[in-house]
C-alpha cells in the first residue's frame, strides 16, 4: 500500500522557484516516498516526532510520516546551507 504524499502551497511554490534540474530530482525522490517513506539515507530529526530529512543534493527534504493515515506531509524543501 502507497503512502500519499501532501505538499502544502508554501512548499510547491519553494519547488516551483527551484531551478528545473533541481526541481526535477526533487520531485522524483518525494514520489519515491511513496512507496519508502524512509529510504537508506534518511535522519531522524531529534526532539520531533516522526520528522525526517532526506539528502538530495545540496537540497534537503524535511518530512513529516504519519503511519495510521498512510500518510506523508513535506513540511520543507530548501538548500543545505538555509537547513540548518
Amino acid at each position: 500500500m502507497n503512502y500519499r504524499v501532501i505538499i502544502p502551497k508554501p512548499i510547491q511554490k519553494q519547488l516551483n522557484n527551484l531551478p528545473k534540474q533541481q526541481r526535477e530530482r526533487l520531485i522524483t525522490a518525494i514520489r519515491l516516498l511513496t512507496d519508502t517513506p524512509r529510504p537508506s539515507g534518511v535522519k531522524k530529526l531529534k526532539g520531533y516526532d516522526e520528522t525526517y530529512r532526506i539528502r538530495i543534493g545540496d537540497y534537503r527534504i524535511i518530512y513529516k510520516i504519519q503511519d495510521q493515515e498512510m500518510l506523508i506531509i513535506i513540511l520543507s524543501s530548501i538548500h543545505r546551507k538555509d537547513a540548518y
